[in-house]
């Protein structure tokens, strides 16, 4: 729970501190991720080969987890910033518990 008594998991994370160039570049990897499973998808309905499907899957996985880094590498560079001004401890913990849990499902 934070200070206004909300369970922190289901806060809106917020990312203001991403510049518009930022952000845009993240939505667009979700759209071609997006697009990616698409296709996956259709590879299913065509009842294409499972090695041909789950080499896609594999690279779909390979997506997610370059969009996880490069959202963690913004996020941390602001708590970076947050920790220089000494306002950082609600962030840091935060944080740690993402990359606790992006370790531990990769």
């Amino acid at each position: 729970m934070n200070a206004r008594g909300k369970n922190e998991r289901n806060a809106p994370a917020d990312l203001s501190y991403l510049g518009e160039e930022k952000q845009r570049a993240l939505v667009n990897r979700l759209a071609r991720l997006e697009g990616h499973v698409r296709s996956v998808r259709r590879m299913v309905e065509e009842r294409r080969c499972a090695d041909e499907i789950l080499l896609q899957v594999s690279a779909v996985k390979a997506a997610m987890n370059q969009f996880a880094a490069a959202l963690l590498q913004e996020e941390l560079n602001a708590c970076m910033s947050t920790c220089m001004t000494g306002d950082s401890d609600e962030r840091l913990q935060r944080v740690t518990r993402v990359l606790s849990t992006l370790l531990r499902q990769s």
